[in-house]
C-alpha cells in the first residue's frame, strides 16, 4: 500500500495506537518491535478490539483485508507522519537541548496557545517514535505545531528534522549529557547543532540565546530571533530570582512563574522571546507563563509538614545538576538539604563527574548532602555532613531514622533512580 493510500485510511480513522491495552474502535494499530516484544503477535488483539487495521511487516500474521502488510512498520509509520505534516502544511516549532528542553516546551505551549489551535509533543514522547506520533495528533484544525527532539547518538535530531520538517528550531542549551553516546560534550555540539543545519538548508528561523556564546557561535544565520541580557538583541531581558521562584522581567514588564531554579529564567525568557515573535499580546503572555504548573518531578515545590521540597527527579546530568545546586545554594533560607541520585549515560566519564558534583557540594553551606547510587557510593568527601548510601533501600532506612522536619530539600537525580520515592520516605508517620 502507498503512504497516500494509508493517509487516506487514518484520515478516515480515529487515530494511531501501538498498544492493544488501549486500542479504541476504528484506530489504526501499528506493530511494532522492540527488544523484548514483537507487535505483530499482538496484531489479532488489536483487530478484535475493533482497531481499523493493524499495520504488520510479518505476512504470516495476515489473517484478513483488515492487517495492511509492508516492509518495515517502524519507517512506515515515520513515512506517514511525514506525509501527513506535509498535508497539514502548518508551522512547526523544533526544540531540543540537553536540559530544560520538556519544560521550555511546555512554556511555549502555554505561550502559543493563547493566540493558535497549537499540538504539542505529550511528556518526553520525543524520540523516533514519540515525534511520527506526535505529528499524526495533528489534526487538519491545528494551527501550530511544537516538537520536542530528544537525542543520545549522532544523527538522530537529524533523522527527527526529516520526518517533523521543522521551519523553527530552538536549543536550550549544549550540556553533558548522554556522553555514552556522544562521546564528549563537543559530541553533544555537534549532534544536537543537526538541528540548526536542519533550519539553515530550508531557510527557516532559528531562536537563540544570545547569552551562550557556544550557542552563537554554532547558529551564525542570518535568519535568527535573538534573546538575552546583552546589547543587540531582539527581546532584552533581565533575570530575577526571589527565595523560590524564577522571574523575567522584559521591556519594565515582569513575568512571574511558579518555576523554581533560577536557570528556569532562561527556559522562560524562551517562551517569552518565541512568543513576542509570533506576536503573541504581552498579557496573554504574561498569563501563560503565571499559571503554568510544572508536573511530573519537573521543578515542583512540594510541601510536606514543615518541609519544602524542591523536586526535579525527572532527569539530571553533570550540567543540569551543577545548574540546579548552585541555584538552591542561592536561597536565603536556613536548613538546606540535598538529596543526589546517580547521574546514568556518561559512559567512561562517570567516576570523575560525579566526584566533581560531590566537589561542588564540598564548598557549598549546605546542613545535610544525601547521595545515593552505585556511582555516587564509590565518591569520597572529607565533609562529614555528606552521606553516601548505595541503594535507595540503604537511603531510605537512613532517612527513617533521622528523618528532617524542617528546612529546605532539593532532590535531584537520573529518571531510572526514582527519587520521586522520598516523597513517600517523608511522608510516613514514626
Amino acid at each position: 500500500m502507498k503512504i497516500e493510500q494509508l493517509h487516506q485510511l487514518f484520515l478516515q480513522s480515529k487515530g494511531i495506537t501501538t498498544d492493544t491495552r488501549s486500542v479504541k474502535t476504528n484506530q489504526l494499530f501499528f506493530a511494532l518491535k522492540g527488544d523484548n516484544f514483537n507487535g505483530n503477535t499482538f496484531a489479532w488483539q488489536a483487530i478484535k478490539k475493533s482497531a481499523g487495521y493493524a499495520i504488520i511487516d510479518e505476512v504470516k500474521y495476515a489473517q484478513n483485508d483488515r492487517y495492511i502488510v509492508v516492509g518495515n512498520v517502524l519507517e512506515t509509520l515515520q513515512q506517514l507522519a511525514r506525509f501527513h505534516r506535509k498535508y497539514l502544511n502548518i508551522p512547526i516549532l523544533a526544540i531540543t537541548g540537553s536540559n530544560g528542553k520538556t519544560t521550555t516546551k511546555e512554556l511555549i505551549h502555554a505561550v502559543l496557545r493563547k493566540k493558535f489551535d497549537t499540538a504539542a509533543t505529550t511528556g518526553n514522547l520525543n524520540n523516533h517514535i514519540g515525534v511520527p506520533l506526535t505529528l499524526l495528533s495533528m489534526k487538519r484544525t491545528t494551527d501550530f505545531g511544537i516538537v520536542e527532539m530528544g537525542a543520545n547518538h549522532a544523527g538522530e535530531i537529524k533523522h527527527l528534522c526529516e520526518i517533523a520538517l521543522p521551519n523553527y528550531g530552538y536549543i536550550t542549551n549544549f550540556g553533558k549529557a548522554h556522553l555514552e553516546g556522544f562521546g564528549s560534550i563537543e559530541g553533544v555540539i555537534k549532534a544536537k547543532s543537526e538541528m540548526y543545519d536542519h533550519i539553515k538548508a530550508h531557510k527557516g528561523v532559528i531562536f537563540l540565546n544570545a547569552d551562550d556564546p557556544v550557542q552563537v557561535a554554532q547558529s551564525s544565520y542570518e535568519h535568527s530571533f535573538t534573546f538575552g541580557t546583552g546589547k543587540n538583541v531582539d527581546v532584552k531581558a533581565e533575570y530575577l530570582y526571589d527565595s523560590q521562584t524564577a522571574q523575567v522581567s522584559i521591556d519594565n514588564h515582569l513575568y512571574k512563574s511558579t518555576l523554581t531554579g533560577s536557570y528556569n529564567s532562561v527556559n522562560i525568557a524562551a517562551a517569552i522571546c518565541i512568543g513576542k515573535y509570533f506576536k503573541v499580546n504581552e498579557n496573554s503572555i504574561s498569563q501563560a507563563i503565571g499559571s503554568y504548573i510544572p508536573t511530573n518531578n519537573r521543578s515542583q515545590i512540594i510541601k510536606v509538614g514543615g518541609l519544602t521540597l524542591l523536586m526535579d527527579a525527572y532527569n539530571a546530568n553533570p550540567t543540569s545538576m551543577k545548574a540546579a545546586l548552585e541555584s538552591f545554594s542561592k536561597n536565603p533560607a536556613k536548613d538546606k538539604i540535598v538529596i543526589l541520585g546517580d547521574m546514568f549515560e556518561l559512559g567512561s566519564a562517570s567516576a570523575e563527574e560525579h566526584q566533581q558534583i560531590v566537589l561542588t557540594l564540598e564548598k557549598m553551606d549546605l546542613a545535610k548532602i544525601y547521595l545515593v547510587g552505585s556511582n555516587f557510593f564509590k565518591t569520597h568527601s572529607h565533609k562529614s555532613n555528606i552521606e553516601t548510601y548505595e541503594t535507595f533501600t540503604d537511603l531510605s532506612e537512613a532517612l527513617k531514622h533521622q528523618k528532617p522536619t524542617q528546612g529546605y530539600i532539593l532532590i535531584k537525580g537520573s529518571r531510572g533512580m526514582a527519587l520521586e520515592r522520598v516523597l513517600d520516605v517523608l511522608r510516613e508517620k514514626n
